[in-house]
């Protein structure tokens, strides 16, 4: 149930930035490994915008690949997904990027 936690943090964040405008639409990054379906982050964006100034608003999610480095063979490389292992075997990584949840843009009236 993180997901609507972290859903939850963003709508509070989105209707005190709002200040009383309404929310037509919002639109967030989120890393690959934060493990947010889309799918699951628009069905609690809206269950808990009801009744807010976001009730009603459209969620854009763009979603963002993790990066990470190995510290065997020093290469950099993507992930999609928890798996820290790197081409070389080696699973003395650490992680870069991909755990980050932002709102990028409000639309607002």
């Amino acid at each position: 149930m993180h997901e609507m936690a972290l859903t939850q943090g963003v709508v509070d964040a989105v209707c005190e930035h709002a200040a009383g405008r309404r929310v037509h639409s919002v639109k967030v990054e989120v890393g690959a490994l934060c493990e947010m379906a889309p799918e699951s982050m628009r069905f609690y964006f809206g269950l808990a915008t009801e009744g807010t100034l976001a009730d009603g608003a459209r969620l854009d999610i763009e979603g963002r690949p993790g990066t990470a480095h190995c510290n065997s063979c020093g290469a950099e490389f993507e992930l999609s997904e928890l798996n820290l292992s790197c081409r070389c075997g080696s699973t003395d990584v650490d992680v870069l990027s991909g755990r980050e949840m932002k709102i990028l843009s409000i639309d607002v009236s």
